[in-house]
């Protein structure tokens, strides 16, 4: 049972992840007999994490379990370990992170997928120019249907990403360190291989979804000779972290036109430094770690929270 549970869920800026009176509502509905403290800055949360079973924040660092004695959880809505870092022994807390997110992030994937597709930007381009450009326009156009996706980083994400492809008949191959069950919803063509073997289905990619977690695995990960394995016509959508491949890498990749383009919401240095040629690129779609920003994304974190909390601690 959580007695105490410290909150501490403030971003400036994105509003959507701000946590509310309206979700304290929700979890003191769910747990009556539960103390809900809601902090509105660092320094309330100090001060009171000494008293805290459970910990529901952005950030954790290993320093603080110094000042929480009683601490068992500390769950977080957010995507990853870059946020909350805790060595990982019996005696220390649990470490809950979000599982909600795969939805909203896979629908901004397939949102750019027909961005390249449908020659979206180059329409608004003639549009402005007033220019009635059918010919032009047609002869970008490209379908989404049967395309071959290659999803690297085939977990939460990643199998999100395949399921809401399906409908269009897209042959899905995921890839990852270690084998695992196909998921329901592929059929025939579909497949899982393991990362040593992403030389072998990169030549066939038409679209290429990056969905892996940051850290000293994934470090440069994706060479330079990997960009040029793919076809020309392939586009590049990253949705994991910047650090997978050198971004000098990738310029370099589209400015060759070793690739079509690219659908990046992750960087190396957030900010993207207004330096980075990246932001120049005409076959570039740029969002500043958005894609798992949503007006409903503490709601449904909530939700999910008060779920896992009644089948783990009743």
């Amino acid at each position: 049972m959580i007695n105490n549970l410290l909150v501490y869920l403030r971003h400036q800026h994105v509003s959507s992840w701000n946590f509310t009176s309206s979700h304290q509502k929700t979890i003191q509905s769910a747990f009556p007999k539960m103390d809900i403290s809601v902090c509105q800055n660092s320094k309330e949360f100090m001060d009171r994490l000494d008293q805290a079973d459970a910990t529901l924040v952005w950030h954790f660092k290993e320093e603080w379990l110094e000042k929480a004695p009683k601490l068992r959880l500390v769950a977080t809505p957010a995507v990853g370990t870059d946020w909350v870092q805790l060595p990982k022994n019996l005696s220390g807390p649990k470490v809950w992170f979000a599982s909600m997110h795969a939805a909203m992030m896979a629908e901004c994937v397939v949102g750019a997928m027909f961005y390249f597709c449908k020659a979206f930007q180059f329409s608004k381009d003639m549009q402005k120019r007033k220019k009635w450009a059918r010919l032009k326009v047609s002869a970008k156009l490209k379908s989404l249907r049967h395309a071959r996706v290659t999803i690297l980083g085939f977990g939460r994400i990643g199998k999100e990403v395949g399921r809401m492809l399906k409908p269009f008949a897209c042959q899905i191959t995921g890839v990852k360190r270690t084998p695992c069950e196909q998921p329901g919803y592929f059929t025939s063509g579909d497949r899982i291989v393991t990362v040593d073997r992403i030389e072998e289905v990169l030549p066939s990619t038409d679209h290429l979804v990056m969905a892996l977690p940051g850290g000293h695995a994934t470090d440069g990960m994706f060479k330079r000779e990997y960009f040029r394995a793919l076809p020309e016509h392939c586009h590049i959508y990253n949705v994991g972290r910047g650090n997978l491949y050198k971004e000098s890498d990738l310029a370099e990749a589209l400015k060759n036109g070793e690739i079509a383009g690219a659908y990046l919401d992750v960087f190396a240095t957030e900010p993207l430094p207004e330096t980075s040629p990246l932001w120049e690129m005409e076959d570039v779609l740029i969002q500043p770690h958005t894609s798992a920003a949503g007006p409903e994304y503490l709601d449904l974190y909530v939700e999910e929270f008060i779920s896992r909390l009644k089948i783990e601690y009743g």
